[in-house]
């Protein structure tokens, strides 16, 4: 039996090499860095002005970014590939044990099989599997973002916020944390995160004073340099209605759901502040609906509501997370949305060019919360059974 399990576990582990093995992106946005650090370090250039040849993609991360990103002037583009790489695979490990190890831990299963399973689906992810063949940092910000959740947070430490502001100053997108902390009244985590954050943009104007203001006052305006709203690989609310046939209405529609699936997300977090492990979920979530742009790489933000599903609707008195976790991961991981990325668009364009955003709707209204938890390791037993009510989401 064990030697069959064995072939089943290395079987996964073929089929999720060979998924990050087709790397159709080329390491695009590592090269992107790279070639915009290397132009501001070693050419003297102003970061914000290079541009990937041929193409209008160029730097857009806040300047303290391309501080955190200096070790690139000095590296060979290969290396900054193999780190690049290895980081998304031990962050993806490092997830696996945070957020679904308590649960893997109760079923009755080797611990090696439970782990290697759970590692092998987590890298056959589409939206990990872009991150690895982009060469994107989006791994590495949300386990930065989940460790400051899970372990300063949650617990009241005293740096409890710092991890959240320095992935905001690195890429602002995370910002939505510091968000998460104001709703849930936890004013000392959010001022820490709040000058975190603050502190890190300050150290890199004064070491960087025209970058700073070049970005702050023109690049982070400049939505061409990201590239087009309506493309497919926009998976966020504003993709979603940019795709629309209604131009004149474009933003309004943006503005009324970006401020309904925030008050839904608002309400929610406000009632289960305790549920920290459920905050880092729902706030992944929103994070991706709420943003201007979030490439399919981005929706790496997802995996903690899609374990919390998993964790909860497997012995819950409902299935209804378990299923909706199941069916969006094997949709997300289908590749089936680009079937939709060339136009004339079919009518159906609607349900499968938005896959991503719908299915995050879904998970924002689905995922279970409640739970009275200061780290994912306490999550007992016994409340992973009884809380989780007929509707799918835990009764307090």
């Amino acid at each position: 039996m064990k030697r069959i399990l064995i072939l089943v576990v290395s079987a996964l582990a073929a089929v999720a090499l060979m998924f990050v093995a087709w790397n159709r992106n080329n390491f695009f946005d590592s090269e992107v860095y790279y070639g915009a650090v290397q132009y501001w370090f070693r050419d003297g250039g102003m970061v914000y002005d290079w541009l990937k040849p041929l193409t209008p993609y160029g730097f857009t991360y806040p300047p303290f970014a391309g501080l955190v990103m200096s070790p690139m002037s000095v590296l060979p583009f290969p290396v900054v590939v193999v780190l690049a790489s290895a980081g998304t695979v031990i962050t993806a490990g490092v997830l696996v044990h945070w957020l679904a190890g308590p649960f893997l831990q109760t079923l009755k299963y080797p611990l090696w099989l439970s782990y290697g399973v759970t590692f092998c689906l987590v890298l056959a992810f589409e939206p990990v599997r872009e991150t690895f063949s982009f060469g994107q940092v989006n791994m590495l910000l949300l386990t930065l973002v989940a460790a400051d959740m899970l372990f300063g947070v949650a617990r009241d430490r005293w740096w409890g916020g710092i991890g959240i502001g320095l992935a905001t100053a690195i890429k602002l997108t995370p910002g939505v944390f510091i968000l998460y902390l104001l709703v849930t009244r936890r004013w000392k985590a959010a001022g820490t995160a709040i000058g975190a954050a603050t502190g890190a943009t300050v150290l890199a104007g004064a070491l960087f004073p025209d970058a700073s203001r070049e970005f702050w006052t023109s690049a982070l305006w400049d939505t061409n340099r990201v590239g087009s709203l309506e493309f497919l690989s926009n998976q966020s609310l504003r993709g979603m209605v940019a795709r629309l046939p209604w131009d004149e209405w474009e933003s309004k529609i943006w503005l009324v759901l970006v401020l309904a699936t925030l008050v839904w997300w608002g309400v929610r977090c406000y009632k289960t502040r305790d549920d920290v492990v459920g905050g880092l979920a729902l706030t992944g979530v929103i994070g991706c609906l709420v943003s201007p742009v979030t490439w399919i790489h981005h929706c790496v933000w997802l995996i903690p509501a899609l374990v919390r599903c998993v964790a909860l609707g497997w012995r819950g008195a409902s299935r209804l997370p378990l299923f909706v976790a199941i069916g969006s991961y094997v949709l997300m991981t289908s590749h089936l949305t680009w079937l939709w990325e060339n136009p004339p668009f079919p009518p159906v364009h609607i349900l499968g060019g938005n896959i991503y955003v719908l299915l995050s709707l879904a998970l924002l209204v689905w995922t279970p919360v409640g739970i009275r938890s200061s780290a994912p390791a306490e999550v007992p037993e016994d409340v992973l059974e009884s809380q989780v009510g007929a509707t799918g989401a835990p009764t307090r």
